[in-house]
């Protein structure tokens, strides 16, 4: 079984049964859609995180966070399915950085460094992203990337950059 962690973020809610769903409320229901798959097994859940959006155009904040899990699945195998995931919840890709329904990102996967067309490993940007380095920190503020460093080490040098810790 492989350790794999994963991004989530959502910045817009939609209706579904004539009931809306807020960005949070996306972020539970795609942990709750992972966490079925009978190759996936939930480990941890960080805080939900508001946190400014990146792009090029006005949009709503984040909700961000970021789960640990184990899995049997392949990288590819487990991309398949977080895209399925996102689908499933009316993710369409229009815009590169635009709003978005649910993003869900693998920034590693035991410590395999991954280039290809469809996947990297670690996450291209994880780096230099407190969104996503803060939540990380919840799981594991000691996690080393293949590279070496730990999330500690790479948050030490990201400004929070308005990001505020959601009530639990």
């Amino acid at each position: 079984m492989a350790e794999a962690y994963i991004g989530l973020g959502s910045n817009l809610g939609r209706t579904r049964n004539g009931i809306f769903e807020d960005s949070q409320t996306q972020l539970h229901l795609a942990v709750a859609t992972i966490t079925q798959h009978p190759k996936i097994q939930l480990l941890g859940l960080s805080h939900f995180y508001r946190t400014p959006a990146v792009g090029s155009e006005e949009q709503p904040d984040y909700i961000n966070a970021a789960a640990k899990l184990e899995t049997a699945l392949s990288p590819i195998e487990l991309l398949d399915f977080l895209l399925s995931v996102e689908c499933q919840q009316g993710r369409t890709r229009t815009l590169r950085w635009g709003p978005r329904t649910l993003d869900l990102d693998i920034l590693l996967y035991d410590q395999i460094i991954k280039d290809s067309e469809c996947l990297t490993i670690p996450h291209p940007r994880l780096h230099e992203r407190a969104f996503v380095l803060i939540p990380l920190a919840d799981l594991d503020p000691e996690l080393a990337i293949p590279n070496g460093k730990n999330i500690s080490q790479l948050l030490a040098n990201c400004s929070p950059q308005g990001i505020v810790k959601l009530s639990e």
